[in-house]
């Protein structure tokens, strides 16, 4: 069963499609689902993440944020 990833993000945010793309590129070598979720207009989201978007999450685990740490995800897909 794969495991289900969050990752908050802004819309436009290059580092956020950046963070993305990793994802999609270790995807086919990891089993996980992600749900993507922006943050904007959200106020009780933009407190939590908002200058750190984007953030990674499983659960209410926070696995990366700015950039993607595969090393971090691979012990959480593990």
């Amino acid at each position: 069963m794969p495991v289900q990833l969050t990752i908050y993000i802004r819309e436009g945010c290059h580092l956020c499609d950046d963070m993305e793309q990793a994802l999609r590129e270790c995807a086919s070598e990891l089993d996980f689902e992600t749900r993507r979720v922006p943050i904007d207009n959200n106020a009780e989201l933009e407190q939590a993440y908002g200058t750190k978007v984007p953030v990674l999450v499983c659960g209410d685990e926070e696995i990366c944020h700015y950039f993607l740490d595969l090393q971090a995800l691979k012990q959480v897909c593990v």
